[in-house]
């Protein structure tokens, strides 16, 4: 230390500015490595969830396709076989040795085009709403507004999520109401669902449920 201090003595103030500057310079060299390195690992570990993400996805694709064709398939040998109540009948449970499956139907509430329309409206209501509110987008009322209106995978607007949206007309005008009673008057379509449920006995003989997704695992 007393050397360096020495020489720093010795140094003109040229010397020592030029000095200051080839330290900065290391100093940025040497973060730039950093980051260069944390970049490089992020790229790469990035790249190996990719590549084991994708055929995972495509893998359970690929098998709720299969189930939803073999089990279309099966339904109607059953049918054939006489193990149906009623021709119609789309729900059904299958056992055998340390496997079930159980094939399960039910009606859901869903929207026509009508629901389309009113989703677009509300939509221009809420910008213009906004425009008015100090908050603007920020407003805690139109993040959650325009977070109900988002569509599932398929393109639909879920039932429970637009129920949510009628909650809040109090709060609104008539316009407001005005939109709420076209999503009402649109949902008067209903459609079938079909959802399949696996379970695989234990050590001790007790049903498991099994189910192909992350969260669950």
């Amino acid at each position: 230390m007393g050397n360096i201090k020495e020489a720093l003595k010795g140094m003109s103030a040229e010397e020592r500015k030029r000095l200051l500057e080839d330290i900065k310079q290391e100093e940025r060299q040497a973060a730039k490595e950093r980051r260069d390195a944390y970049e490089g690992l992020r790229a790469n570990f990035m790249m190996d969830v990719k590549n084991k993400l994708v055929p995972v996805v495509e893998e359970v694709k690929g098998f709720r396709e299969w189930i939803e064709a073999e089990t279309d398939a099966f339904r109607e040998v059953m049918r054939d076989y006489g193990q149906l109540r009623k021709d119609e009948q789309l729900s059904f449970t299958l056992v055998d040795g340390d496997l079930k499956v159980e094939v399960r139907s039910n009606n859901v509430k869903t929207f026509d085009e009508r629901a389309d329309m009113a989703a677009e409206r509300l939509v221009e209501y809420l910008k213009a709403w906004v425009s008015r509110s100090e908050k603007g987008q920020d407003d805690p009322m139109y993040q959650l507004a325009m977070t109900l209106l988002e569509r599932n995978k398929q393109g639909d607007l879920d039932y429970k999520s637009i129920s949510k949206l009628y909650e809040m007309e109090d709060r609104f005008d008539d316009e407001y109401k005005s939109i709420m009673e076209l999503f009402r008057e649109s949902n008067v379509v209903i459609k079938t669902a079909i959802n399949y449920y696996f379970y695989m006995k234990n050590k001790n003989g007790v049903w498991i449920r099994v189910e192909p997704s992350f969260c669950r695992l």
